[in-house]
């Protein structure tokens, strides 16, 4: 996948919490926790778990996760 993004920042998927609607993906990115909000939806088709590995795309005040 290429992207326009920059500021990517791999890292690894520490923990989830599920909302109704709305979850939090914890991340650790060379010893920092960075967290993501991001739809349940999206998690699920992510197939996101503890453990994966993720690359975090920051654009302006967003946070998007990517499969690698």
């Amino acid at each position: 996948m290429r992207l326009s993004a920059r500021n990517q920042l791999s890292g690894t998927v520490t923990r989830i919490h599920e909302g109704a609607a709305i979850g939090n993906v914890e991340i650790d990115v060379n010893g920092q926790r960075l967290v993501s909000s991001i739809t349940v939806e999206a998690i699920h088709e992510l197939g996101l778990a503890e453990g994966a590995s993720v690359v975090a795309i920051v654009k302006a005040s967003d946070v998007m996760l990517a499969v690698p």
